[in-house]
């Protein structure tokens, strides 16, 4: 089997693993299966990344995005029994408003895939990534260090309040 089928099937396979974790995310009654489903696309984009041979971005997709916010988006949703409880509902009576934003979304984002000339890469920039590595590492240790940092805060906060508001509904 040539490699280039090879690549297709994986791609295919990541593309139903992607797109069906995020099916699964919107249509999901339970919180928790659908934090599930998160985690399931997530690894599906990690997929993609190492399929496009960029390591370092698949290992922090998988790190950050899989090993940490995934993670705590489910430790927070099983702290806080009251959204797990069966008689609260699950579901927002308005997921038709939801349903026009995604197509109108859609149908903008294809309108603009189609009508932008995408630049390509030369051939030098493809054949040194490490260049690429280095000045992203830059960036995300420059100006981008904060919000990165404000970020993790924010998602500490939100887990040190699921805690108390898991122990306020045990007493």
């Amino acid at each position: 089997m040539p490699t280039n089928v090879v690549q297709i099937v994986v791609f295919a396979i990541l593309t139903l693993m992607t797109l069906g974790g995020g099916l699964g995310v919107v249509s999901s009654r339970n919180l928790f299966h659908g934090a599930l489903f998160l985690v399931l696309s997530f690894a599906g984009v990690v997929g993609y990344y190492v399929l496009l041979d960029a390591g370092f971005l698949a290992a922090v997709q998988l790190l950050i995005y899989i090993g940490a916010i995934a993670i705590l988006i489910l430790f927070a949703i099983m702290l806080s029994r009251g959204l797990m409880s069966q008689r609260q509902s699950q579901r927002n009576e308005q997921w038709w408003i939801a349903l026009l934003v995604v197509v109108l979304t859609f149908v903008v984002l294809a309108v603009v895939l189609w009508q932008v000339d995408w630049p390509v890469a030369s051939d030098q920039a493809l054949a040194s990534p490490s260049v690429a590595i280095s000045q992203l590492g830059q960036e995300l240790l420059g100006p981008y260090v904060i919000p990165f940092e404000v970020a993790s805060v924010l998602l500490l906060v939100a887990l040190v309040g699921a805690v108390i508001l898991a122990r306020e509904t045990e007493t």
